[in-house]
């Protein structure tokens, strides 16, 4: 029975088999890692990944789909909307289940997927709670957001999603896909990117940063003096930091600078008001 597209899921399923192929050629499957692939539609990819994996946990919120899936005796199907799985409590059960994971201590996810376009950056800040057990992801996305993503300072494209995720992540496209290779097709072009953890993050106030770079942003062609200059003065900073300057300007790094200096001067002046 032919599975009907569902637009509320958002799902274009992927039939180019060499586009296919460049996907798994870049994701670089080895036998026994532990994979979750998000949203696996008719196992397209799933199927050339379970080849080279062994096994494979996949995460999907169509009853139908799911059903297909698992008479695959090689998947452990997740019905669930990918919002609502805990990825930390579900590398530890992908540990605890695997004989190949267990013997070499707690390797961390790698997760791969195509994303629903509509939900892709919830589902980007979803993961980045749980990014201390995931060793990489690839993920299909609209190029436009991949674009975002990966963008340097003083571009259009850079932005909120750009400094929250280079703050965590080092990430590349590392290939174009055009809508042909979808049914139906998508009125977007498409794009892969590989999405590395840094091994030595800043340590910061996530909640902090998310502020603090949304303030920034929220007026894009003022000058930061209208928009974080005046959140600065309310959070009482003394630090050095040029306002005379638009948020696409400000490297990803001075922001985290910034973030570690206003959260420092916060604890400062509670401790004073301690004593």
């Amino acid at each position: 029975m032919k599975h009907i597209p569902r637009k509320r899921f958002g799902q274009h399923f992927l039939t180019d088999r060499l586009i296919i192929d460049g996907i798994v050629d870049a994701i670089a499957p080895l036998p026994g890692q532990p994979m979750v692939e998000i949203g696996p539609g008719l196992a397209a990819m799933t199927r050339p990944l379970v080849a080279q994996l062994g096994h494979l946990t996949v995460i999907e919120l169509d009853r139908d789909l799911a059903r297909q899936l698992r008479t695959n005796p090689q998947l452990t199907v997740v019905e669930s909307d990918v919002l609502r799985v805990d990825f930390r409590q579900l590398a530890e059960q992908i540990r605890l289940e695997s004989p190949e994971a267990a013997s070499v201590g707690a390797p961390k996810l790698r997760v791969v997927g195509n994303l629903p376009y509509n939900i892709s950056t919830p589902i980007l800040f979803h993961l980045l709670d749980a990014v201390d057990v995931i060793e990489d992801q690839h993920f299909m996305l609209q190029k436009e957001v991949i674009d975002r993503m990966v963008a340097s300072p003083s571009t259009s494209d850079y932005g909120r999603l750009s400094v929250m995720l280079q703050w965590r992540y080092a990430m590349e496209n590392v290939l174009h896909v055009p809508p042909q290779s979808f049914d139906p097709p998508p009125r977007v072009d498409s794009a892969i990117v590989r999405m590395v953890p840094h091994a030595e993050p800043e340590k910061l106030d996530v909640k902090l940063l998310s502020e603090l770079v949304r303030v920034a942003f929220s007026q894009r062609r003022k000058l930061l003096r209208h928009t974080l200059g005046k959140w600065l003065e309310q959070k009482e900073f003394s630090g050095d930091f040029d306002v005379k300057r638009r948020a696409e300007e400000v490297p990803v790094a001075e922001y985290l600078a910034l973030t570690q200096q206003v959260e420092a001067g916060t604890a400062q002046t509670k401790d004073t008001e301690a004593l």
